[in-house]
């Protein structure tokens, strides 16, 4: 038996993103009373207005987030996006300044090679509150390039960033660069504690976005 484990924020008026400037818009364009003055007592729908910047809530970075000309959101596969999944439990880096995530702490490469690497730092529950942008853990450059080496294909965080104070943001430059993929703000990830699952980024197909919102969600093969 498997089962679904939804791993994703839900998009909401008023919600912020990476700042102020990046606040989600839902509202109707189109009221069932509106309607209703031409439906002549037949049936009467409600069309709604969605608005916001990338990125947002839980999403996927596209090649293109980092290079002008790069793949972008719609040139995205399935097969890509649709991995086994590995959960490491980082709580103690996350309860720690700018702690920096290092080789050693991750599983054996032997189970990293082709897979998403999903990791909980404990810090999904601070989302919303400054706390979530104190100090967050991170991975330098050489932790990156571990990454690669070993295969791995998508790197999902709890956090609002893998990169730390390292300008050149070895993190999203490197993956991105090497057509490997970025997942940021997830949630619930105690449920993949122990399980092997499959990890779902799954976007739209929005042509020339950079970023986009995702129903990230894992199938739990226990």
């Amino acid at each position: 038996m498997t089962r679904l484990v939804e791993l994703g924020r839900t998009l909401a008026e008023g919600m912020d993103g990476i700042n102020p400037r990046y606040a989600v818009r839902v509202r109707p364009f189109s009221t069932h009373e509106e309607a209703a003055a031409s439906a002549k007592g037949g049936a009467t729908f409600e069309i709604s207005e969605v608005s916001f910047q990338v990125p947002v809530g839980t999403y996927i970075d596209a090649p293109r987030t980092r290079d002008p000309g790069a793949r972008d959101i719609a040139a995205l596969r399935l097969d890509e996006l649709v991995l086994p999944g590995v959960y490491v439990d980082l709580h103690g880096h996350g309860a720690r300044s700018r702690a920096e995530v290092v080789p050693a702490d991750l599983p054996d490469p032997s189970v990293l090679a082709g897979c998403a690497l999903v990791v909980d730092f404990g810090r999904a529950r601070h989302y919303g509150t400054p706390a979530y942008d104190e100090a967050p853990p991170y991975f330098p450059r050489v932790t990156v390039e571990h990454l690669l080496k070993v295969g791995v294909k998508i790197l999902a965080v709890d956090t609002r960033s893998p990169d730390g104070p390292d300008p050149e943001k070895p993190a999203h430059t490197l993956f991105l660069r090497a057509d490997c993929f970025i997942v940021e703000n997830l949630t619930g990830l105690e449920a993949l504690r122990g399980k092997r699952f499959r990890f779902f980024a799954i976007p739209l197909r929005v042509k020339d976005a950079t970023s986009f919102p995702i129903r990230a969600f894992a199938e739990i093969l226990d």
